[in-house]
């Protein structure tokens, strides 16, 4: 990277000889595999599993809380009509039909196969750092399971209309299933297991239109791409922090991150109009902000409790469902400094890292991005975590449900005020030459 002080000192020491101080064997007892189903409500406790029949696995409910990650829906009839070609002439179709040739290619068909390491490795985790991992597990497994069901219904509605594209988001929602498969399976190396049918009838859906849909796919697909990579070149160099070998598998695996979101550049690019305006740079900079809506439905942070909406705080789910990438992972990840910590990595540095590569690579197809280099950037993002810790410490108090919104009022306002801050910085004007009003010339 350019400069020197956002190289990734990712190496921990001192944390990870406090960890692994506090580490003992694993109990010989093997337990049973717990399913995890999802709580209707956010305050409701899990509940522990019923001993039973053998033959019957025991219902877990976890917090909705946990499981962030959102589902998604949007407006089939408009993407039919945004990929029939006699509508929209700017479709390059040879563009696509080398994508699905890349996609039929299937890479990874073979690569995400399992062996003894996995369960020896998920053995020996003791303790916060097993609890945090097979959050992370939960997470990424529910995340990947969002994006199957999306793909696949877009691979479904789009049959008639543009066969090229409906096969491509079919063949990513083969992908998406791939990797959520390849979690649960790890989460079954530490006896537990979701129940993803259970999932895809009892989560809400968050209704985003298709320009939205493309911002903040393109954006979630590039910053899983960087995550990964970072994290495999930081343990392929460190392999002492290697401490369940799914981590292994990210290099290849990020790849199928990377080619999702090639596709969905190739989208944005086959819609000008998304790209080429004013309300295109609010927007690009809007979700460049956002990995945030998430990151306040997570540990008591909520501003719903008890199943129900707090009124006067309407306004602000409704921003936080429009803002979706950059500040929720950053807020999101300081909230697990014991997972980084885990495999060795400085969460604040990574986080950083992961940032400013994503904004490199979001500056070739968004027309403006934010300044994330800017030092006030960062220490914006510090600042949302103070924030957010209080925020949770309210959720977490004794107080009544009404006297926690209560408190909670002048730190989400204060959480609003920098993020409209952070918005608010001057921009990086961006964008590929493709959109470009003038003749590009070169300058020696």
């Amino acid at each position: 990277m350019a400069s020197s002080a956002m190289e990734l000192s990712l190496l921990n020491p001192a944390a990870m000889r406090r960890r692994h101080a506090g580490l003992s064997s694993a109990a010989s007892a093997k337990p049973r595999v717990v399913r995890f189903r999802v709580a209707a409500s956010s305050s409701a406790a899990p509940a522990a599993a019923k001993t039973g029949s053998p033959k019957k696995r025991g219902k877990t409910e976890i917090q909705e809380t946990l499981l962030t990650p959102r589902f998604y829906t949007t407006d089939f009839d408009e993407m039919e009509r945004l990929f029939n070609a006699e509508i929209n002439k700017q479709l390059n179709q040879e563009e696509f039909d080398a994508l699905l040739q890349e996609f039929k290619t299937d890479y990874n068909q073979t690569h995400f196969v399992r062996n003894q390491e996995f369960k020896a490795a998920a053995d020996k985790m003791e303790g916060p750092l097993r609890q945090i991992f097979v959050e992370f597990l939960e997470r990424s497994c529910t995340a990947e399971f969002s994006g199957f069901l999306l793909y696949k219904e877009l691979g479904r509605r789009l049959k008639k209309t543009n066969p090229v594209v409906a096969e491509i988001f079919s063949l990513m929602s083969r992908d998406e299933a791939r990797h959520a498969g390849f979690l649960n399976k790890g989460l079954s190396d530490f006896n537990l297991a979701l129940d993803l049918g259970f999932l895809t009838k009892a989560r809400k859906y968050t209704f985003f239109k298709p320009k939205f849909i493309f911002y903040a796919t393109y954006l979630s697909e590039k910053i899983g791409y960087w995550r990964y990579i970072t994290i495999f070149r930081h343990l392929k160099a460190n392999p002492e922090y290697q401490v369940y070998p799914i981590f292994k598998y990210f290099e290849n695996w990020c790849q199928d991150e990377n080619r999702h979101g090639d596709f969905f550049s190739a989208l944005l690019k086959a819609q000008p109009q998304f790209l080429n305006d004013w309300k295109a740079k609010l927007w690009s900079r809007f979700f460049c902000l956002s990995v945030i809506s998430e990151l306040f439905h997570l540990h008591g942070s909520t501003v719903y409790t008890e199943g129900c909406y707090c009124v006067p705080l309407l306004t602000v789910v409704f921003v936080w469902d429009v803002l979706q990438v950059y500040v929720t992972m950053y807020l999101n990840d300081c909230q697990r400094t014991a997972f980084y910590e885990g495999i060795g990595l400085d969460t604040k540095e990574f986080d950083m890292h992961v940032i400013i590569e994503t904004n490199r690579t979001t500056a070739r197809i968004f027309p403006a991005v934010l300044d994330v280099e800017n030092p006030e950037f960062k220490r914006k993002l510090d600042r949302m975590v103070e924030i957010n810790k209080k925020i949770i410490a309210v959720g977490e108090s004794d107080d009544i449900p009404l006297v926690k919104n209560l408190k909670r009022i002048p730190h989400i306002a204060a959480l609003v005020s920098e993020i409209i801050a952070a918005y608010l910085m001057p921009p990086i004007e961006s964008g590929s030459v493709d959109f470009a009003e003038f003749e590009p010339q070169l300058v020696y």
